[in-house]
């Protein structure tokens, strides 16, 4: 069911919901530059078992675009899911920029979910110069130069991007992605880090990282697992999107860290 709610700041942000709502809730958030469909894999083979909540963040497909968005927003929306769905609690499956999203979660409202699953991302995902230098140049210049390399980040020389339905489809989300939308997630990501507070999660997290990724790395994903207590950390063979390029292996490694609570 697609439906679109209200967040707190009166902005609209489009969901979609498959399965029964009487089951265990799995939220999926998904990456900068791409929209909730990046999940088809693990929805379908889910959704027979567990109440499946994906939604665009804001500023993404079909989601508002929202001025001077922070990390606090991000995690705020799907606090604001929840509540219109009336899901009190829920297991949180988020990646790149869902991922440190789920980082903010667990931190700051442990008691909303069961779990949450950190994949492809980082604690502090590259530098704030960076993140502020690509707002301006997109905002500028648009997205068509970032998008002709893009499969180079997220998916490795190994993986056939190219005979991929969900693969090509999700590149050219990133070509239908809102500009100024792109950009903010750029500058909330900016400013995004949670690195000294890691040590304050207290419920179960798996940190799923991708071997070949030159985004979010082993390194990063380490750093993340030595510090939150009783973190698991999972190495998948694949680039950032790894939800993608291994979705039968990300599925079963979710599927069984979920069902072991």
């Amino acid at each position: 069911m697609s439906i679109t709610i209200t967040n707190r700041q009166g902005k609209k942000l489009s969901v979609a919901t498959y399965g029964q709502p009487s089951h265990p809730a799995i939220v999926f958030s998904n990456s900068l530059g791409t929209d909730k469909n990046m999940w088809a894999e693990q929805i379908a083979a889910l959704k027979d078992q567990y109440f499946i909540i994906s939604y665009d963040t804001r500023g993404h497909g079909e989601s508002d675009v929202i001025s001077a968005t922070t990390l606090k927003n991000l995690g705020e929306d799907v606090l604001d899911i929840l509540d219109t769905l009336q899901v009190e609690h829920a297991h949180f499956c988020g990646i790149s920029m869902g991922g440190i999203t789920g980082l903010w979660l667990g931190i700051y409202t442990p008691l909303r979910f069961y779990s949450i699953t950190v994949a492809n991302s980082a604690a502090k995902i590259g530098t704030t110069a960076a993140w502020n230098s690509r707002a301006d140049s997109v905002e500028q210049n648009g997205l068509q130069d970032i998008a002709k390399s893009t499969h180079t980040r997220w998916f490795s020389e190994q993986f056939d991007y190219e005979n991929s339905v969900l693969a090509q489809r999700t590149i050219q989300s990133l070509r239908d992605t809102s500009l100024q939308g792109y950009a903010n997630a750029c500058r909330a990501l900016a400013n995004a880090d949670v690195s000294e507070q890691l040590s304050q999660m207290n419920l179960p997290v798996l940190i799923i990282a991708g071997a070949m990724d030159p985004v979010t790395t082993i390194t990063d994903a380490t750093f993340m697992q030595q510090r939150i207590v009783d973190s698991q950390l999972v190495l998948i063979n694949a680039s950032h999107l790894s939800n993608i390029e291994q979705s039968e292996k990300f599925t079963q490694v979710l599927k069984g860290f979920i069902e072991s609570i």
